[in-house]
């Protein structure tokens, strides 16, 4: 995984049914409803990239403005964001690369009170059990886009549960996420987001 793609993280494309239905205008409230309710979630992830390589994890996410992707054993690569900009550190090259979390269309997970109908569509589905939104601002489309996949389930806040997200770049360079084991609102310490820095500290177990 390269820098240039580690801030674009989506869900399985096979979750967007093939056969396109209109899905209600409602279900972009509903969208905003469900980030505004959830403070925190924990779940496993899957990510495959453009080369079909995929990875596996652990993500802990915090609202406003926390998120943490631990790889796998193995893979020398951590992705945090500690509520004001999103690192991603190399462990085994001794690189950090950082962004602004608004420069990135993850961002829309991460800040609760942006409206997200103002830079949010909605994308048909076949199966109304499903709401896909696809996020990007116009304005900065070296940004990239990011489409996340939501299944609607009764006992989930504002009746949706995120399943995962497909983001692209600005050079369409695709990275798939799917989630699963998704735990909503638990108790996480700020310390989960907490990262030592290779550059002064050299390669090291997180």
């Amino acid at each position: 995984m390269s820098a240039r793609t580690f801030a674009f993280l989506f869900a399985a494309p096979a979750l967007v049914a093939a056969a396109p239905v209109q899905a209600p205008v409602g279900d972009l409230a509903q969208v905003q409803q469900h980030l505004q309710s959830v403070s925190s979630m924990t779940a496993g992830f899957s990510q495959t990239d453009r080369n079909n390589r995929v990875l596996t994890g652990t993500m802990t996410l915090k609202r406003p403005g926390k998120i943490r992707f631990q790889y796998q054993k193995g893979v020398p690569q951590l992705i945090v964001a500690d509520g004001s900009s999103l690192y991603f550190i190399d462990y085994q090259v001794r690189q950090v690369d950082r962004w602004p979390i608004g420069n990135s269309p993850l961002a829309v997970l991460l800040n609760p009170k942006r409206d997200i109908a103002k830079y949010a569509k909605l994308n048909p589905t076949s199966d109304p059990r499903v709401v896909s939104i696809e996020v990007h601002d116009p304005a900065h489309p070296e940004y990239g886009r990011i489409t996340m996949i939501f299944q609607k389930n009764a006992s989930a806040p504002a009746g949706l549960m995120l399943q995962g997200w497909v983001a692209l770049d600005s050079q369409n360079n695709r990275t798939t996420i799917k989630l699963s084991n998704q735990q909503l609102n638990g108790n996480v310490s700020d310390g989960v987001f907490r990262w030592n820095d290779p550059r002064r500290q050299g390669p090291r177990n997180r």
